[in-house]
């Protein structure tokens, strides 16, 4: 191969793959950074909306051919209708920012870049990142507070719909809802919440009709990238919904198109009372506190029962009833009944990501290590930004002797969902005690406002380990407060049998054993 005809390929390569190559294009005095989506000119930053970006992309891409209006308003404005002149209207902008001669108007065909020869920056190329964003809680505009669950729900939809893609890193909703009803300062969010980009919205339900406006924004630049509303009959809430995302989607990461038309979802319930209930329940079940998840349990079965083949339900309802074994050990009837709705739900829709993590969940915690594996390793590759999912799938590599990976795991997790109380350090704490990092555990469980029964157990190991006898024996004291009646012996068994190794369980017990008999 020419070195000629090698660097024509290098130059090509972005049109054959949707104009995703990363590297840098230099062309005259102007460099268009495609990592950062920012034109440098020759006193720096210009400023350049991203319609504009992508049409001069394109451009540079093919800096030998005329490109068509119709494949310009394919690429920049997908599933869109605009009008002609708002082309024209981008053209100008860019003749305006760079030269005239640049962009040439090939009549009857299209466009054509004319400048300088575009030269690929090889020495300044990035690796391409993930668009990371944050959906904020769309706005309840129907002045009425008991509707909130109807805006919540739409966006937890949007959110989780968007977290499928492997491309973006989407916030939790219990982060990005800590701005719920503020007068937000986007780029303040932005920066708190760590994302280049933010959705806000608002809903407006009155009788059967619902309005959605929406609208993505660059935080760095607080341009905003792409608006729309919707004014429908409430049955079209699922096209809306679907619309939404896929748009975001597109803007973000035009290699994210063919994902979006095999992912678009079909319609999950067509009985509206159902998915009110259920939208109801997942207002209560995002909390994951046990006193309000088990207020969600009876409206989603109220959703199953009003329509038994609503997938989406009868996973979130095998999810609430495996997490109920948390709090109720007693009983492995928990994580056998959710095992059961959770088969109903997977049948019904086998990419359904609840279902998976249920029945992880139950295996887990029924010691079936291999099944646990592939269901948690199916949830992550059908939701791989559900901090929920991420969480358990840490546990799961913490009990199958892999705390290293379970740390990573709960770190991703985390970086999901910053604004989160308590879990994370929980599980954090539970991960490196079986790592043998007793003082970072023990600073995780100090952060925590109540340390529930499970952690205290390991709190105990790490005192111990640490030489720490006396608060040791303080934290056992509350433990033997708790379990009033039980031996160390019930309460190991209670608390800390999920390892796969069991000589973890008998190190735990022979510790506890050790600061009950000591002076």
């Amino acid at each position: 191969m020419t070195l000629k005809f090698a660097f024509k390929v290098i130059l090509d390569y972005p049109a054959r793959e949707g104009g995703s190559w990363p590297m840098d294009l230099e062309f005259g005095n102007y460099r268009l950074k495609r990592a950062e989506r920012q034109l440098l000119g020759p006193k720096g930053p210009l400023e350049l909306s991203a319609r504009s970006f992508d049409i001069l992309a394109m451009l540079l891409d093919r800096p030998d051919e005329v490109i068509g209006k119709t494949e310009l308003f394919d690429a920049v404005w997908p599933s869109m209708v605009v009008e002609e002149n708002t082309l024209q209207v981008h053209i100008s902008a860019l003749r305006k920012l760079l030269s005239a001669e640049m962009i040439a108007t090939v009549h009857g065909r299209g466009y054509k870049y004319a400048g300088p020869k575009p030269f690929v920056a090889i020495a300044e190329a990035t690796a391409p990142s993930r668009a990371s964003i944050a959906v904020l809680p769309f706005d309840n505009m129907s002045g009425d507070q008991e509707q909130d669950y109807f805006s919540d729900g739409i966006t937890e939809d949007i959110i989780t719909q968007l977290g499928k893609f492997r491309e973006f890193l989407v916030i939790a909703r219990n982060s990005s809802f800590q701005f719920r009803g503020k007068a937000n300062d986007v780029a303040e969010v932005a920066k708190k919440l760590g994302v280049q980009y933010v959705v806000e919205g608002s809903v407006r339900k009155i009788g059967n009709r619902v309005r959605v406006t929406v609208q993505l924004i660059d935080a760095s630049s607080m341009a905003h990238i792409w608006g729309e509303h919707y004014d429908r009959e409430l049955d079209d809430i699922f096209a809306i919904q679907d619309e939404i995302t896929q748009m975001i989607a597109a803007r973000l990461a035009r290699q994210a198109r063919t994902a979006i038309a095999s992912r678009a979802r079909a319609r999950p319930t067509d009985n509206m009372s159902a998915y009110d209930f259920y939208l109801r329940a997942l207002q209560l079940a995002a909390t994951y506190d046990y006193d309000t998840v088990r207020e969600a349990e009876p409206f989603l079965r109220q959703a199953v029962k009003l329509d038994p083949r609503f997938a989406v339900a009868h996973a979130l309802l095998s999810f609430v009833e495996t997490l109920k074994f948390f709090w109720i050990y007693d009983s492995t009837d928990l994580l056998h009944s959710g095992l059961a709705i959770a088969r109903t739900a997977l049948q019904l829709d086998p990419d359904e990501a609840y279902g998976h993590l249920a029945t992880g969940f139950a295996h887990l915690y029924l010691r079936q290590f291999k099944q646990a594996d592939i269901s948690l390793d199916r949830a992550v590759a059908l939701n791989p930004n559900d901090p929920i999912i991420l969480s358990i799938r840490a546990l799961h590599l913490n009990y199958t002797d892999r705390p290293g990976e379970a740390l990573v795991e709960i770190t991703e997790a985390q970086r999901r969902d910053p604004y989160a109380v308590g879990w994370y350090d929980d599980f954090r704490g539970i991960i490196l005690t079986t790592a043998g990092q007793y003082r970072e555990a023990t600073a995780c469980y100090a952060k925590m406002v109540t340390v529930p029964p499970w952690s205290l157990i390991r709190l105990i190991i790490c005192h111990a380990e640490l030489g720490e006898i006396r608060q040791a024996q303080d934290v056992l004291a509350k433990v033997k407060t708790h379990y009033r009646g039980l031996s160390l012996d019930q309460i190991i068994d209670t608390e800390a049998d999920f390892y796969q190794d069991p000589t973890v369980c008998s190190r735990y017990r022979a510790i506890l054993e050790r600061v009950d008999k000591a002076e």
